[in-house]
């Protein structure tokens, strides 16, 4: 059963209806299935700024109008559901969510496919892994929220997704979190640092 919230500011008692399997990942982050026109109420609350989408199909006009009036921006990326045969996760499309994600100037943002289980799930998981997550806890966390249905190569790519890559695609800007939660959270320019370094001589190995 879904759950049912009651705006008690609204004279007409307005009930908000949140997205199916709709939970916080952290402060100013949130996940959850396809969002309908009935959750827009609730999703306004959150004060969102932006909405990872992560289904190839075009996002429905009505949602696109809702997310304008809200000033809400969409980043869609096309990633295949389930298909016959299995198709692997894509990594360059999942980092570049990824680095959409982990930018602070995004947030609040929601994160969401078709049910919220598995694209979703592994984005996640991946961003589990930058905030240095053990794996058991990320893999815990990923099967949790897929239920039954959870995938044996979801858990495969997440293991396998190197987020370092995440750095070396972050050309002129480095995002770094000096932990996660309120006021926590911390993000830091250091662009001509990073010339530097992309500049520094490396040492060969003889």
């Amino acid at each position: 059963m879904g759950l049912l919230i009651v705006d008690d500011n609204d004279d007409d008692g307005e009930v908000l209806i949140p997205p199916t399997n709709f939970s916080m990942v952290e402060d100013g982050i949130y996940r959850s299935g396809f969002p309908q026109l009935e959750n827009f109420g609730f999703l306004s609350t959150l004060n969102l700024r932006s909405i990872i989408y992560l289904c190839p199909e075009p996002y429905p006009e009505e949602n696109l109008k809702s997310l304008e009036s809200n000033n809400i921006k969409l980043f869609q990326f096309g990633i295949q559901g389930k298909t016959d045969p299995p198709t692997p996760m894509p990594k360059d499309t999942v980092l570049s969510a990824l680095r959409v994600l982990v930018d602070v100037r995004n947030h609040p943002i929601l994160i969401h496919c078709k049910q919220g289980k598995h694209r979703t799930g592994c984005l996640v998981g991946c961003l589990r892994k930058v905030q240095n997550w053990c794996l058991s806890s990320v893999l815990e966390e990923y099967q949790k929220c897929a239920g039954l249905k959870w995938r044996q190569r979801d858990l495969r790519f997440i293991e396998d997704f190197d987020v370092h890559g995440l750095r070396q695609c972050l050309y002129s800007i480095i995002y770094q979190y000096n932990g996660y939660g309120l006021k926590r959270r911390k993000l830091l320019y250091q662009e001509e640092n990073v010339v530097q370094e992309q500049h520094k001589p490396q040492a060969t190995k003889g």
